[in-house]
């Protein structure tokens, strides 16, 4: 059994705090040399740099219970921050479990909002406040500022109180108060945006309220004004402990710099390589200079590995090795080799939810060649929630248990429920439950009366609700805004459930109409939360589903079926969620489906934040890879659907940052005469997965029965999006120009060869000008 020794740190100490430090410590046994030295380092500033899956949970709080079993601190003088208030119940738990009792007395482990909301009700009156005040949701945050831009006459339209809300959400985020917004950002909404915030914060105070982003930004406030308070804490808190560093903001990270600044006794854990969240908030730069804020700092690494085989060690390390801002550790561990990490090609995604289905159940039933495992030992890792849809819709047709992580599962995400409901009530304008779902969905200024009075109507005459609206419009009953909307709509379904019979128009093309004319499309496309992206893409992904039945009716009938046949009692299930999601769990075997550029790494990601946008992403593929524990598969399509059209998918540039003698591609190549075949020795690891599944799929060959094959291969240059910010643009500012996926729009702003763009029914996009063309290039 360990027991601690540290002459040199107790010398000139108490006998009793000599005789604390000499009692038994059993909690150090079974820590390997890295993670002792990181529990037993207490003075100073200590950063763990953690990789994944080496114990740092086990670390950090062996840390704590190294603190009170010295004497060094009492419960009520350490610190110790989390992200989440499951993982601050697992630290104090743990503790509890290392020093054989109850943990009492520890009122300052807990999430950094939970902390703050204590200090803040001690220190109300310092910002305005009382110390009873009321903490705001998402829903009276956006009521009160509707309010607000309603007084200050300020179209919401073009200013949603929404897309307002996030933009002084990320302002607190960066401990930025009104008058310290920087000028450029200033200048947003005709100088009005700074002033709404001004507004909204006299309007909290007036309230006694406050928001989740003001508990960091009032204790930044007060510590920076109020150095006695500051003082306060700062002897109070003797040691602080800060868990997942490489997450924290702006405002969190000045709140720990301050509280630091005098004993500098900070220990923060985390890993640069898994900093994730940068769309949030996040600042990987905060951990990625932890020497220079903290001179003299003392940075453990733990690089021993307990979750993953070698191969898959291996495989992650070499994409991450790709990014240039990283403090750099090397991954290791004492298991055996394992399986490679395998990768394979598909025709199109349908292909590939089908092909990891059978792997699926192969498993399931041990006949791989790898031991046999649970359903619940798998997961499917996606990088877009939109990606579900075709592994939902497999399992559900082959009777595969599976659960959502995160999330609900696709078909009954909120937006494919009303886009559902629209499709119901036109193919049935009886449905009376899918018409209350639309009928005020987009808001068309239809409150509860003028709905009570439509369901009044049609009950007392004996019609279906579409009815009974039209009854109700035609005698003028419901007037104003309201009474339009509700024409229009009524007008719409009747002009929609005409088309159904039109057979020179598709219903997927009517599927479209549907929600674009309805308004349902453009209400996600004003949206500017960071979920409305998301929401547009799983509708895509809905239309993209009509595709493969007949008619309308038909793709209903199949949905209404599955999920009637999906009991959803099965003791084990696959796992599917987004990579975000996955962080900090893991799986025997994980599937990695949908690796090609655009997709993964995001389109979106590397427009908007360039080459920081792609190094977030490659850590999104590390992240993903190292929640494997044995065996872990990488797949990717050749073609996708957009916007019903095939596309060539090229490759995630990922795959070729794979260590190839830790890959296994799954089929040999040479199977498919002539392309690839060639080069087949030299060839890149995602052209011989091509070669090996593709062009030897079903897809291919009902492709080349129907004489529309051709090849998927691009020139590798054409696969990589390098952003130039110190190129000169072709195009000219106010300039008219085309994206194949936004449509035209005119360029509001030039970086490089980055193009912001004012399009006219997606409203503004960061792209890179090769994605673009000017007009008159347009081929007609």
């Amino acid at each position: 059994m360990s027991t601690f020794d540290d002459t040199d740190a107790f010398e000139g100490a108490s006998l009793s705090a000599r005789a604390m430090a000499a009692r038994p410590a059993p909690y150090l046994d079974g820590l390997n040399p890295a993670q002792r030295a990181a529990v037993e380092q207490l003075d100073g500033p200590v950063l763990m740099l953690a990789g994944a899956g080496t114990g740092k949970t086990r670390a950090l709080t062996a840390r704590i219970v190294h603190l009170l079993n010295t004497g060094r601190a009492r419960p009520n003088e350490i610190l110790a921050v989390t992200f989440t208030n499951k993982a601050a119940r697992e630290m104090k738990d743990r503790v509890g479990r290392m020093l054989g009792q109850t943990v009492e007395g520890m009122p300052w482990l807990g999430t950094f909002h939970a902390i703050c909301v204590k200090l803040l009700r001690r220190h109300a009156e310092l910002v305005g406040l009382k110390s009873n005040f009321t903490i705001l949701d998402t829903d009276d945050q956006i009521r009160l500022l509707k309010q607000l831009i309603a007084a200050e006459n300020i179209d919401d339209k073009r200013w949603p109180a929404r897309q307002i809300a996030a933009i002084i959400d990320g302002w607190k985020n960066r401990a930025l108060t009104p008058e310290k917004v920087p000028s450029g950002e200033a200048g947003a909404y005709n100088h009005r945006g700074t002033e709404i915030y001004a507004q909204y914060q006299r309007r909290l105070r007036e309230l006694n309220a406050v928001d989740f982003g003001d508990l960091l930004l009032h204790m930044v406030g007060i510590f920076q004004a109020h150095e006695d308070v500051l003082e306060q804490y700062r002897r109070w808190f003797a040691y602080i402990l800060v868990d997942e560093y490489q997450d924290t903001n702006v405002a969190q990270y000045l709140w720990l710099r301050l509280l630091a600044g005098g004993h500098r006794n900070i220990c923060c854990v985390g890993d640069d390589d898994q900093s994730i969240y940068g769309w949030r908030g996040a600042e990987v730069g905060n951990i990625l200079r932890f020497e220079k804020d903290f001179p003299g700092a003392k940075v453990v690494r733990l690089e021993q590995n307990y979750r993953s085989t070698p191969h898959i060690l291996a495989a992650a390390s070499g994409v991450i090795a790709a990014n240039e801002g990283r403090l750099g550790k090397t991954l290791w561990t004492e298991a055996e080799a394992g399986e490679k990490v395998r990768l394979i090609g598909n025709w199109d995604g349908e292909e590939e939810a089908r092909w990891i289905g059978e792997e699926i159940e192969a498993m399931q039933g041990g006949t791989r060649g790898l031991r046999k495992m649970s359903l619940d030992d798998m997961a499917i890792l996606v990088r877009a929630s939109h990606q579900m849809r075709a592994f939902e819709d497999r399992f559900l047709t082959i009777g595969l248990p599976y659960r959502v992580i995160g999330g609900p599962r696709f078909y009954e995400r909120m937006e494919i429920r009303d886009a559902m409901a629209y499709f119901r009530v036109v193919v049935s304008p009886e449905d009376d439950l899918a018409f209350e779902r639309i009928v005020n969905t987009p808001k068309r200024g239809l409150g509860d009366k003028a709905q009570q009075k439509i369901q009044t109507t049609a009950r007392r005459e004996g019609l279906s609700l579409v009815e009974g609206a039209r009854r109700l419009v035609e005698d003028r009953e419901i007037g104003g805004k309201g009474g339009v909307a509700l024409m229009h709509l009524v007008e719409g379904i009747d002009r929609w459930g005409r088309m159904l019979n039109d057979r020179d128009l598709g219903h997927v093309e009517l599927a479209q109409i549907i929600l674009d004319e309805s308004g349902y499309t453009e209400m996600w496309q004003n949206d500017k939360t960071p979920e409305a992206p998301g929401r547009l893409e799983n509708l895509k992904e809905l239309v993209k589903a009509l595709e493969e039945f007949e008619n309308l009716q038909g793709f209903l009938e199949h949905v209404s079926l599955i999920m009637d046949n999906d009991k959803g009692d099965a003791d084990e299930k696959v796992s599917i969620m987004t990579l975000h999601a996955a962080k900090g769990l893991e799986f025997p075997a994980v599937f990695l489906p949908g690796w090609e550029d655009g997709l993964f790494p995001s389109q979106r990601s590397m427009d908007e934040s360039g080459l920081k946008g792609l190094e977030e992403e490659r850590r999104l593929a590390y992240v993903g890879i190292t929640r494997a524990e044995e065996v872990c598969t990488i797949s990717f399509a050749a073609n996708r659907r957009v916007f019903g059209q095939w596309q060539s998918s090229m490759p995630s540039r990922f795959i070729d940052e794979l260590p190839p003698e830790h890959v296994e591609v799954l089929t040999p190549p040479g199977l498919y005469g002539g392309g690839y075949g060639a080069a087949a020795p030299q060839s890149t690891l995602h052209d011989r997965a091509a070669e090996a599944n593709v062009y030897n799929s079903p897809g291919w060959k009902r492709m080349q029965q129907r004489g529309s094959a051709r090849p998927v291969s691009q020139p590798r240059e054409a696969r990589n999006t390098v952003i130039d910010l110190t190129a000169v643009s072709s195009f000219d500012m106010g300039e008219r120009v085309f994206h194949q996926k936004f449509g035209y729009g005119a360029i509001i702003g030039i970086e490089g060869d980055k193009l912001e763009i004012d399009f006219e029914k997606a409203g503004v996009k960061k792209v890179v000008a090769k994605f673009v063309t000017g007009t008159d290039d347009i081929p007609f």
